[in-house]
C-alpha cells in the first residue's frame, strides 16, 4: 500500500509553520493515541503513521529532503535521489555542513553532541496571565502544560523490559551517522535506521510503541519575578516535550501577559494614574491623596493655578528594574472637571467673578494670549 503524503496525514498545508505542524500533530496524536483506542488496529496504524510523517516535517533537514524527493528521498537506506536521503544537489541538503562537521567534528566533539541531541524534545510555549499588582510584586503561577513525558513502563528507553533490549544500531554502529563516497569527497549523514540516536530496539515497549514517551498533562510552578513586563518571555530548561528515547527533553517558553488595570496605566518602570480634581482645588490649591500600586496611599500637594494635563512625580513609586536595585517613578496626572450642575448661591458667586475678571483678565494667561492672536489674525 502507497504512503500517504506527509502533509496529508498531519491535515497542513505545504508552506505550513513549525508551530502549525505541532498543533497539528498534538492534536491528532490525542485522538489516535492507543491509550484512548485500546484494541482499534486501525489506530494503532494511524499513530504510527503520524508520527513518521511528524518525525520527518519537524526536522528542517529531512523535511528539506521530503519536498523534493517525497518519500523516495529515505528508501533504500536513506539514498534517494544522489544516494544521500534526499539531499539537493550533489552534496545533498546540508552536504558542505556535513563535510565540514567530518573535518572539524572529531576535535571538538561535534559528533557525539549530534548523537547526544538526535531525537531531542520539541520546545514548547505557553501562556500565562497576570495582575499588574501580581506583575509589581512578583508571583508564584501553577500553569497546566500538555506535552509528552518519558514513558513510566519503559524508563523512556522505548524498548520492552528497559534498556537492556536496546542494542548498538547495525546500519552506523553506534556513530548514529552514516558516510558514503561521492567523487573526492566522504559526506556523513544522519543514520536512517535509528534517526541518530546510534541504538535500534529488538522488542519496542508496548505502552509507548518504541518512542519511549507518551502524552500526558504536566503540573509546573513557574516563579514571576517582581517588575516583569507585558510579553516578558520565561525559559524552563528541560521542561518541554520529553526526548525521542532517552534524548534530551526540549525546554519550556512561558509567555507572560499582563491584564489592563482600572486604575494605573505602566510605561516601563514607571507608573501612570490620572486623578480628577475640582475647579476650586486646581485654582485655589490642595492636597490630594492618590493610590499606589503596592495598596498604599500618598499626599500630593496641589499648588494653585494647576492646570488640566499638569503631572507630579512620586519618586521610587513606580516598578522594580529587573535585574538592577532601581526603581521607577509613579507620576499623577491632574484632570480638572468644570461643574456640570450649580446650586443658585454657586452661579452667583461665578457670575460676579467672571465679571471682575473680565475688566482685566491676568488671571488666565494662556486664553489671553490666545485670543490676542486670534485679533490680530482678524486684523491682517
Amino acid at each position: 500500500m502507497a504512503k500517504r503524503d506527509y502533509y496529508e496525514v498531519l491535515g497542513v498545508a505545504r508552506d505550513a509553520s513549525e508551530d502549525d505542524l505541532k498543533k497539528a500533530y498534538r492534536k491528532l496524536a490525542m485522538k489516535w493515541h492507543p491509550d484512548r483506542n485500546q484494541g482499534n488496529a486501525e489506530a494503532e496504524g494511524k499513530f504510527k503513521e503520524l508520527n513518521e510523517a511528524y518525525d520527518t516535517l519537524k526536522d528542517a533537514e529531512k523535511r528539506a529532503a521530503y519536498d523534493r524527493y517525497g518519500h523516495a528521498a529515505f528508501e533504500n537506506g536513506g539514498g534517494g535521489p544522489g544516494g544521500f536521503g534526499g539531499g539537493a544537489g550533489p552534496f545533498g541538503a546540508g552536504g558542505f555542513e556535513d563535510i565540514f562537521e567530518e573535518m572539524f567534528g572529531r576535535f571538538s566533539g561535534g559528533r557525539q553532541g549530534a548523537r547526544a541531541n538526535a531525537g531531542r524534545g520539541a520546545d514548547l510555549r505557553q501562556e500565562v496571565q497576570i495582575t499588574l499588582e501580581e506583575a509589581f510584586a512578583g508571583v508564584k503561577k501553577t500553569i497546566r502544560v500538555p506535552s509528552s513525558v518519558a514513558c513510566e513502563a519503559c524508563s523512556g528507553s522505548g524498548a520492552e523490559g528497559g534498556s537492556a533490549n536496546v542494542q548498538t544500531c547495525g546500519t552506523c554502529r553506534g556513530a548514529g551517522k552514516v558516510r558514503a563516497q561521492q567523487g573526492f569527497f566522504l559526506i556523513e549523514r544522519t543514520c536512517p535506521t535509528c534517526s541518530g540516536t546510534g541504538r535500534t530496539i529488538k522488542n519496542p515497549c508496548k505502552i509507548c510503541h518504541g518512542a519511549g514517551r507518551v502524552q500526558r498533562d504536566r503540573t509546573l510552578n513557574v516563579s514571576i519575578p517582581a517588575g516583569v513586563e507585558d510579553g516578558t518571555r520565561i525559559r524552563l530548561s528541560g521542561e518541554g516535550e520529553a526526548g525521542l528515547r532517552g534524548a534530551p527533553a526540549g525546554d519550556l517558553y512561558v509567555d507572560v501577559g499582563i491584564t489592563p488595570h482600572p486604575i494605573f496605566q505602566r510605561e516601563g518602570p514607571n507608573i501612570m494614574v490620572r486623578v480628577p480634581i475640582r475647579m476650586a482645588q486646581a485654582a485655589l490649591g490642595a492636597s490630594v491623596e492618590v493610590p499606589s500600586i503596592e495598596g498604599g496611599r500618598s499626599a500630593v500637594k496641589i499648588p494653585p493655578g494647576t492646570q488640566t494635563g499638569d503631572s507630579f512625580r512620586l519618586r521610587g513609586k513606580g516598578f522594580s528594574v529587573l535585574r538592577s536595585a532601581a526603581r521607577g517613578d509613579m507620576y499623577v496626572q491632574v484632570a480638572v472637571e468644570t461643574p456640570q450642575s450649580l446650586t443658585p448661591r454657586q452661579r452667583e458667586l461665578l457670575e460676579e467673578f467672571e465679571a471682575e475678571s473680565a475688566k482685566e483678565d491676568k488671571s488666565s494667561p494662556e486664553s489671553e494670549g490666545f485670543f490676542a492672536k486670534v485679533r490680530d489674525f482678524w486684523k491682517s
